[in-house]
This record gives structure tokens, sequence and C-alpha cells, in this order.
């Protein structure tokens, strides 16, 4: 009773077209209800502390970096690096945005900002070139995904302040995974461009791509950065934040000189507007948290679950589909926040390293970003690119597929993230 009340108040109000963060609220309220327990005070300072957590100040620093970096001139340069070395070859500009989706998620964190900066960028291009709209689409849209899991990623800080898990861990867990996926990308791309007859760009010059290279080092200088920071102890996750904002801006104004102070003060008003929004939603997906545990929901799952509890793959292969689903018609932030608390016992109870855990959960639900009918990584390729949401699906499909596939190979080979994580700590 306690789960269907819970659940059918939360999917009832976003049915209802609520934002997400009121609607946890009133889920939330429910339970309250429910228990018996209704307090407007212990709403509200529960709603403030949700808020209040020395490691959530990562995310308005990365936002901001991330902005910095779109409008400072740093992504372009970085398309251009990969322009001069592999757009020369056949289905060269799909290899560039594959490319460029990897460097760039090692500077932003962010999806949505990776998928539009590299769309607004070169989808242009590969529409004049004669590439397939629909297909080339859908390529970037599944390289923008790939911001979720490589470090900095938002997201991997978001599950573990709800998970209690170790954000430097799971930065370091996150390498693996995400080169991985550019792996698969560039196999699926090789596959399906074998018998295209695309133009090819003119092979750049070592003089060309010692030049690309040269003007785009300050930008790829910043992951080197802050994994490195990280892995050494010399900053904190929260700390990298600061670290990356303020060498963002250090570049775009006085390196590269493409920041004004007027586009500056732009710039920050802009990830201010993100952090009310990532923050407020942090701060009542929070409160909601809190209730779930005073109603036992988890102990609840834990015993729907308990079947499984003995087969560690078999109970995250579960846990998996449950979040693939919820994925599907929910955003990645409130999937996290809403599933991390009631699942995370469950995981612990099973033995499951929750590092491990992290990494898949965000991996999954990135692949929600990228299915329809929510999919807002794919929304902001169709807006950008102009084209029909339809054929952005039919364009994503072979490549959520194969992140799919890569799902269930770390279900089946946990060590393939867990080892790399514990050789990168040490």
């Amino acid at each position: 009773m306690t789960i269907t009340l819970f659940i059918g108040s939360l999917l009832g109000a976003i049915g209802l077209g609520v934002p997400i963060a009121f609607a946890l609220l009133v889920s939330a309220v429910v339970l309250m209800l429910h228990l018996d327990m209704f307090d407007s005070q212990i709403l509200a300072q529960n709603l403030v502390n949700g808020a209040d957590s020395y490691t959530l100040l990562a995310i308005p620093f990365f936002l901001v970096a991330g902005e910095v970096m779109s409008r400072g001139g740093l992504s372009q340069r970085i398309v251009t690096l990969a322009m001069s070395l592999v757009g020369h070859r056949k289905g060269g500009l799909g290899f560039v945005a594959i490319f460029a989706a990897i460097i760039m998620a090692s500077l932003s964190g962010s999806a949505v900002a990776d998928t539009a900066a590299l769309a607004s960028m070169l989808l242009p291009v590969m529409r004049k070139a004669g590439y397939p709209l629909g297909r080339s689409a859908g390529l970037m849209a599944a390289g923008g995904i790939i911001a979720p899991i490589i470090p900095p990623s938002i997201p991997l800080i978001i599950i573990g302040v709800a998970g209690g898990i170790s954000i430097s861990k799971l930065f370091l867990a996150g390498i693996v995974p995400g080169l991985l996926m550019g792996v698969t990308l560039v196999v699926m791309w090789l596959f399906m461009t074998r018998k295209e007859d695309l133009v090819v760009a003119e092979k750049a010059t070592w003089g060309e791509r010692l030049k690309a290279l040269r003007e785009s080092f300050w930008a790829i200088l910043l992951p080197v950065i802050i994994i490195g920071g990280i892995k050494t102890g010399i900053f904190t996750p929260t700390e990298a934040g600061v670290v990356a904002a303020v060498y963002a801006m250090f570049v775009a104004t006085l390196v590269y000189r493409e920041l004004n102070l007027k586009q500056l003060y732009e710039v920050l008003g802009l990830a201010a507007r993100s952090t009310a929004i990532v923050m407020f939603l942090v701060a009542a997906a929070m409160v909601a948290s809190w209730l779930i545990s005073i109603a036992q929901l988890p102990m609840m799952v834990a015993d729907l679950l308990a079947p499984l509890a003995d087969n560690p793959r078999l109970l995250m292969l579960a846990i998996m589909g449950i979040v693939l689903v919820v994925g599907m018609v929910m955003d990645l932030t409130p999937t996290i926040l809403v599933l991390t608390p009631i699942l995370m016992p469950i995981v612990k109870i099973a033995g499951i390293d929750p590092v491990y855990f992290g990494i898949m959960f965000v991996l999954n639900c990135a692949i929600g970003l990228i299915t329809p009918p929510v999919g807002n990584v794919l929304n902001v390729i169709t807006s950008v690119g102009n084209i029909k949401f339809e054929k952005a699906v039919s364009g994503v499909f072979p490549f959520a597929l194969a992140y799919v596939g890569i799902l269930l190979l770390f279900v089946a080979f946990p060590q393939i993230i867990i080892a790399p994580m514990q050789w990168l700590a040490n």
C-alpha cells in the first residue's frame, strides 16, 4: 500500500504536468499524511537540509566550467583538432563527432550541453556533406551521453551524495566505461558507413595537425589537471569543480580571448539558473528520500527482490531492467534521486560494490536520455538539428542497442569496471 501510494502520487503528479521537483514534494506530503506525521516545519527543514551539502558545491562550479568552455572557444578547438586527425577518413565527420564527444565529456560532465555543442557545430557540415541526417543525429546523441560517465560528471556527483558513495572513486571508475562507450561507437560507425558513398575531406598536413594540437592544448589540459589532482589527492572532487571553473575562465578570457566581461556575466547567469533548478530538485528529492526511509520502502523492495539476493549478477540484471524502464519515462537526475535511496540498501545486502553500482546506474539512466518517450538529449538534437523526433529515434536506435549490450557485458563481468578503478585508486 505504501509503495503504491508513493509511486502513484509521484507518477500522477508528473502525468498532470507538475514539474518533477514539485511532484517529489507532493509524493512526500502524501507519505507524511499516510504515516500520520504531517508537519510543514519538518518538510521545510528537510528541504533546506537536502541542499545543505558541501559536496554539492561542485555542481555550480562544473556548470560554470561547461558554459565557459562552450562560449569561450574551447569546444570549437577540440572539434578542429578532431577534424585534423580523423576528418579525412571515410565517414570521417562521424569519427570527429565521437572523438570530440569523448574529449568534451571530460570537460563539462553534461550530456545536454555536449550534445548541443556538437550538433550545432557538426550537424550542418554533415548535412552538407551528404551524411544520412537521422543516423548522424543519432551518433551525436549517443556520443553526448558519454558525458555522464567520464569525469567530471554531475550525475556521478549526485549519485555519490544520494547513495553515500565515494565521488573520487566514482570519477576514477567512470574512465574505462566511458572510453569503451566511445570505442563501441567507433565500431558501430565503421560498420554503418562501410558501404556508404560519402564525401571524404582532404587530409590535413602534419603542420595543420600540430597547429590544431597547439591551439587546443589548453582545453585538453583541463581533464588531465582534474583527474590528476583527484588521483594524487591534491584536491577533492568539490575543489576540482572550483579548479575547472577558474581554469576555464582563465583560458577563455586571457588565453583564447573569446569571452569578454559581458559574455562572462551572461554565462554566470545561465549557470546560476541551471544550478537553481538542479539544487531545488536535489533538495526536493532528499525530502522524499527521508520519508522513503521512514516508511521503510527499501525494506519492502528488498523483500520483493530477496529471492535474487544470493545471486548478485541476477539481482543487478533485475535492477538494471527496472532502472532502464524508469529511465525511459523520467529524466536522469530525478531517476537517480528517487531510486538510489530505495535500491542502495539492497545492493549493500547483496555485497555488490557501491561504486560499480553507481556507474551502472548512471550508465543505465544515460541510455534513457536517448530513448523515447522523454529522451532529453533526443529533444536537444531535434531542436538544434531541425529534424523530426521520429527520425532522430530511428537514427539513435542502433547505438542505444549497442549501449544496452555494454550494460549487459558489465553485468556479466563487473571487474571491467571494478579492476581499473582499484588500480587507479591505488
